[in-house]
């Protein structure tokens, strides 16, 4: 870990706070009249999610940390474990689901993920913005039922639900938008 002055915050950057991994979101310098000046920041934490608040004083020293964004490709499920291999050394390592968290509901066999990791702890994950998915199963449309804009549930083959147009079938290939799990198009 390099240590940095809060002088030279960036969006973006990953620091050890309290011993949490927090990634800053968004900072400002103030120089008030009065007292010295400081750095006021919203920072996420990075395994939970959450946002705060921090002040910190101007040119205070903080750690700075490296994630390591790493594409790997998926290759199966081992019970309830997920098997990435990594495309550049070609290891395998194994993954639980809540390490990935709803990445898992997007990922079909030989799907490209980013996996953002601290040492050997995935702290994240990066997927395209949508995904071609089959539908496994989904009520038939019915003759005469086609209200603009109308929709039926689908399963996914990866077990995910999503509203899609009656006109889809079962078998049928969809675009589905990783970041809100809603239909886009046909594939």
């Amino acid at each position: 870990m390099a240590s940095v002055s809060t002088n030279d915050f960036k969006n973006g950057w990953t620091i050890m706070v309290d011993g949490n991994l927090m990634q800053v979101v968004e900072f400002q310098h103030v120089k008030p009249g009065k007292g010295p000046a400081f750095v006021r920041t919203k920072i996420k934490n990075v395994r939970t999610g959450s946002v705060i608040e921090k002040t910190f004083r101007a040119g205070e020293s903080v750690d700075r940390v490296n994630i390591d964004k790493r594409e790997m490709q998926y290759l199966y499920k081992d019970g309830s474990d997920l098997v990435f291999m990594d495309n550049e050394t070609y290891e395998q390592i194994t993954v639980p689901p809540e390490s990935v968290g709803d990445l898992s509901d997007y990922l079909v066999e030989s799907e490209t993920a980013i996996l953002l990791m601290f040492g050997s702890e995935i702290v994240g994950t990066e997927l395209s913005a949508s995904v071609e998915l089959e539908i496994a199963e989904t009520e038939p449309g019915i003759q005469g039922d086609r209200v603009s804009g109308a929709t039926k549930p689908a399963m996914l083959e990866t077990g995910l639900t999503v509203q899609v147009p009656l006109f889809l079938e079962s078998g049928e290939k969809i675009k589905v938008d990783t970041r809100t799990g809603s239909y886009i198009s046909r594939a």
